[in-house]
């Protein structure tokens, strides 16, 4: 490929599409209710939180900073989540005031474009190494629900988390 051929394919692949409209459905202020569980035979603890969620680059990037408090304590953490024309691929990083990690997650659209689903491979300090399952649910224009969920390395797969996000 020519000079001009290249900068042509760079250009189409770094404008934003359908994946990146769903994205921007989210930005906005929008208040949190967490349901976290410690085990499938525990009942979930309840904590509330608000998180601000803004496009970066002309509508290619969400980024979200949330804040709140989890089992107790402060809780803080950001996010930036993308759509990869090329991959065709949502990508995502996540880091909070938890850890001194980065998390690292990609997956696929649903076929009604109304959700997405990204899967990471972690390995736990207390748990060992863990494969972890994010869905994000567009409910409607005032609310989308975010389900984590987690399996050890020879366990079955349980639901972690579960946070629904009400705009303000």
């Amino acid at each position: 490929m020519d000079d001009r051929a290249i900068m042509e394919e760079y250009k189409k692949l770094a404008t934003p599409g359908a994946p990146h409209k769903l994205l921007a459905r989210m930005a906005g202020s929008w208040n949190t209710l967490t349901r976290s569980w410690m085990g499938p035979d525990k009942p979930p603890a309840e904590s509330s939180g608000t998180c601000e969620l803004k496009m970066l680059f002309d509508g290619r990037y969400l980024q979200q900073e949330c804040s709140g408090e989890t089992m107790g304590s402060p809780f803080a953490g950001v996010g930036v989540t993308g759509y990869d024309n090329h991959s065709k691929k949502f990508v995502s990083t996540w880091m909070d005031s938890m850890s001194t990690g980065i998390y690292f997650f990609e997956g696929s659209g649903s076929a009604d474009g109304k959700s997405f689903t990204q899967e990471s491979h972690y390995n736990d300090a207390v748990q060992g190494p863990m494969k972890w399952r994010a869905v994000t649910k567009l409910v409607d224009d005032n609310t989308f629900v975010f389900e984590m969920y987690g399996a050890h390395k020879k366990g079955k797969e349980e639901k972690m988390m579960e946070m629904t996000y009400t705009r303000k």
